[in-house]
Formats: C-alpha cells, structure tokens, sequence
C-alpha cells in the first residue's frame, strides 16, 4: 500500500532523536528547542505547530518584473505571514488560558510553567507552494533547468534567513516548511487563471482544453518531469535539504510491483547516497469488490473480466500525504494524477 514513511538519518545530521514528525511531512528539528534552553526539560515532545501560511510563489513570479521586485515582493508577504501567525499565537494562548482547550492545556503545563506560555515551544510554519511554476512565470525556464533550480535554491536560502530574522525579533520559533497544499494548489492556480488568464499553471497545455489548473507542490518538480529516480533526486536534494519544518519525496511507482527485498535496496541506496531527509514508495493500485487488492491502475477488475464481469474498481494513490480514492481527490489534483509519470525502479 506504500503507507511507511522512510526518515534519512543515514546522510544526515541528525539522529532519531532529533526529529519528530507530526503529519504527512510536518518535522519538528527538537535541535531548535535545545538551543532555547539547554536540554528538552522533559518537553519531548510537547511541540509541533500552531498554524501554517503558504506563500503563492507563482503569482509573486508573475508580479515580478526582476529578481529585485521579487525578493521585495515575497518579503512583503513573508511579513504579513508573520503577523497572522503571531496574532494565531496570542489567540491560542488567550483561548487555552481560558479553558477552551482542557487536555492541551493539561499536556502543556510544563512548558507553561516554564516559559509562561502554554505555546512556547511550538512553531510558527511558513511554507510555498508552486515554485516550479514561480521559475516559468518570471524566466520562462522551469525549476529543473539550471536557472530554475539555483533561484529556487536563493529562494529557500532568502526565506530561511527571514525567518531567523522574525525569531530574533518575536522570540517566538519559525520553521520553513514545503507545505502538502492539497487544497491550496488546486485553488490559488484556479484564482490565478481567473483572474491573470495568461499566468502559467503546472498543466498549461491541459487547461487550453478544459482541465482544471494546478501548481506544483512545493519546490518539487513537476509530476511528469522525468521517469528517471536518479535524475529526480540529484535536482531535489538540495531544494529538500533546506527546508527546517518537513518535507517529503514521493516515489511515485506503477508499472508492476517490485518484490521487498529490491524495496529494501532501493531505500537503503538513496538513504546513503542522497541526504534527501524523508521519502515514501507510493504505489497506485485497485480494490475490486471482490477480488481485494490489485496492484496498478484499473477501472475495471482484470480479474472479473477474465470471468466475463464488469466490475469497477477503486483506484487508489497518495494525495500528498495519505492513501485515498482518486474519484474523492479535488478536480485540480486529479487533472495532476492523468499527468504524473511513474519511476522506473531499477
């Protein structure tokens, strides 16, 4: 089914210990919170965070006349982004000192009687989405040619440096992280279209003929971009490597299903030779009615046709980060599932 999620502390920095993960891709660095205070005090882990804001990075790329306006652009958000979180922050905090919220309340007493706040310890996350699309809109160049990739790399490093920036001046923690945006990269590119009809999506040459808009996820390349695992991630883990609160690589794979022990291989091969920090193998496969599981695409049960029935099955994939139905997945990331490309796993 692809449901285990494989963390990389063999080309890291970092140990078990280090890390927790929240949700599909959340990573909370506990390292953050050491440096705030000399040891976890037993707040491990009383963390993870209060609210993520997604940065829509192709219209910035649209906006933008030059890499200057960019950069004057995204800081402008960036700073609105810290105010919604830290105005989050206060609401929680008045809230939970109210009662509102009795076990988190509970749960984080220590870290209120600490810090003299219920909230202290979690993280204010900004994150982006549509990078790949940002790099077409303002050079005309996508996020795997070398233009694309070293200003998303400037990008990310811009990004994690305002960060530290509002950190010094909220005393609150930040966190850069490639938000999953199932929602949000469906909806942003459908507001976009609407309103900048010739701003560029991930699927521009679908939406000429009636598909819904999507951008890419992240700074992730797009869906279709290469069948070439290696390739794929020799341009992503650099991009990866930067974000401080999660990220995740999809292996996407379709075309037949390999036995564990290669399974085993592969996951041990990237986690030695690329410091890519989280991945999942995710397959796509069917459920029959009645003969179960199917590995692979299928409409119609291969099985039951066999038997001169017509049974329809239920396609199942990964959804940025969980396993559910392709007819239940909002029509942007649908029109993203007819596009994606399969790794060859070799």
């Amino acid at each position: 089914y692809g449901i285990p999620y494989f963390s990389n502390f063999i080309s890291s920095d970092m140990s078990p210990e280090d890390v927790r993960s929240m949700c599909c891709r959340l990573r909370i660095d506990n390292r953050e919170l050491r440096r705030r205070g000399g040891g976890l005090f037993g707040a491990n882990p009383l963390t993870g965070s209060i609210g993520v804001v997604t940065i829509n990075m192709p219209r910035l790329g649209y906006l933008s006349r030059n890499e200057e306006e960019f950069f004057s652009r995204l800081d402008q958000l960036m700073y609105l982004a810290k105010e919604s979180l830290e105005i989050k922050r206060k609401v929680l905090e008045r809230l939970t000192e109210r009662g509102l919220y009795p076990y988190s309340k509970f749960y984080l007493r220590s870290i209120k009687e600490r810090f003299g706040e219920y909230w202290k310890n979690h993280f204010s996350t900004i994150g982006l989405v549509g990078m790949n699309e940002c790099c077409l809109n303002l050079f005309g160049r996508d996020i795997g040619t070398e233009v694309g990739w070293k200003f998303a790399i400037k990008v990310l490093d811009h990004m994690r440096e305002r960060l530290s920036q509002f950190q010094e001046e909220t005393g609150n923690i930040y966190n850069l992280e490639a938000t999953p945006a199932e929602g949000a990269s469906y909806r942003l590119a459908r507001i976009d279209k609407k309103r900048f009809p010739d701003i560029i999506v991930a699927n521009e040459e679908m939406v000429s003929k009636g598909a819904e808009p999507y951008y890419t996820n992240s700074s992730q390349l797009p869906v279709e971009y290469t069948g070439d695992l290696f390739e794929a991630l020799r341009l992503q883990e650099p991009l990866q490597t930067r974000y401080t609160g999660g990220t995740v690589f999809h292996i996407f794979i379709g075309e037949k299903l390999p036995p564990p022990e290669s399974i085993g291989r592969l996951v041990r091969k990237i986690c030695e030779n690329f410091s890519i920090p989280y991945f999942t193998i995710t397959p796509t496969f069917s459920i029959c009615p009645i003969h179960g599981y199917i590995f692979g695409e299928y409409r119609l049960c291969p099985k039951c046709l066999e038997d001169g029935r017509k049974t329809e099955c239920e396609v199942y994939s990964r959804i940025v980060g969980y396993l559910r139905p392709i007819d239940q997945w909002n029509d942007g990331k649908q029109a993203e599932f007819r596009m994606r490309r399969y790794f060859k796993l070799r």
